[in-house]
């Protein structure tokens, strides 16, 4: 008998991975978790059915939302991260021998739990002496903090669920009051290409626009995210990604990584003509 595990990416579209066995399956307060083995993607994990990370690629995901701004801005000191209870984004932080601080905010405990039996291979430096991990509301967390982080990445779950408060006018500005003078924000910003993923774009942008002098879009293919074509948002009280990329002496830092590079940092900025006109939508 064969096993698929299926995704309900709209009404009309499913995307479905043959599963080998299923590993795990929990419901902690917020949400259900499942871990997956799969031939094609290794193990996988969703929340709520919808799929998370998978061990083939989720180095994609995890490259573009933690170096471009780290090589826009290599003197990055202290970092806020919202969600990434997987530990992926943790990961390639630690990378960084000048980053000294890594604050790590998941709501859910049972998701970091989860991760830490099953995927090494993303949580493997949540124990980095670096690290401090809060098990609390993201939203509640940043409200109280000002001018305190160089670098802010919200790695949240779609806008719904423990993830909603994440996409919401009043959370981005806490954002902006608990960035520095130079500070960048990244943040996760669902697909433009169907309709519900990108309202939620489309809205995310606005919102984060009315606080920031620069705000710009980028790109990556995530071949288990809805279409394939996933964006991110950077946001920044001063630095310009594109014009302020310091190539060198990210190069000089020797980071070997699978999917990013300078040449794709610039590239990922120049988006579609059709993802434009969503962002410069009214």
């Amino acid at each position: 008998m064969e096993l698929w595990y299926t995704e309900q990416h709209t009404d009309n579209v499913r995307f479905s991975i043959k599963v080998k066995k299923q590993i795990y399956s929990g419901n902690s307060e917020f949400q259900r978790i499942d871990v997956f083995e799969s031939e094609e993607f290794g193990m996988f994990f969703t929340l709520d059915g919808l799929i998370m990370a998978t061990e083939k690629d989720e180095f994609i995901y995890h490259d573009m939302i933690v170096h471009v701004p780290m090589a826009t801005n290599p003197d990055i000191k202290k970092v806020l991260v919202i969600g990434a209870g997987d530990g992926g984004t943790v990961r390639e932080l630690c990378r960084y021998s000048g980053i000294e601080h890594i604050d790590m905010i998941e709501i859910d405990k049972l998701v970091v739990d989860v991760c830490k039996q099953y995927f090494m291979q993303t949580a493997c430096s949540l124990e980095d002496k670096r690290v401090h991990i809060y098990y609390e509301d993201g939203l509640k967390f940043v409200r109280t903090k000002k001018s305190e982080y160089d670098l802010i990445i919200v790695d949240s779950t779609d806008p719904f669920g423990p993830g909603e408060g994440l996409f919401t006018r009043e959370f981005y500005g806490n954002c902006f009051n608990a960035l520095n003078d130079c500070g960048i924000l990244v943040n996760q910003h669902e697909s433009p290409y169907y309709s519900e993923y990108a309202s939620n774009m489309k809205r995310a942008h606005l919102r984060i626009k009315a606080f920031f002098n620069v705000c710009k879009v980028y790109q990556a293919h995530i071949p288990t995210y809805p279409s394939g074509h996933w964006l991110f948002g950077f946001a920044s009280k001063k630095f310009n990604p594109v014009s302020d990329l310091n190539a060198n002496a990210w190069q000089s830092l020797n980071i070997n990584t699978r999917y990013y590079n300078t040449d794709i940092h610039i590239g990922s900025f120049a988006l579609p003509t059709y993802v434009n006109g969503l962002l410069e939508a009214k």
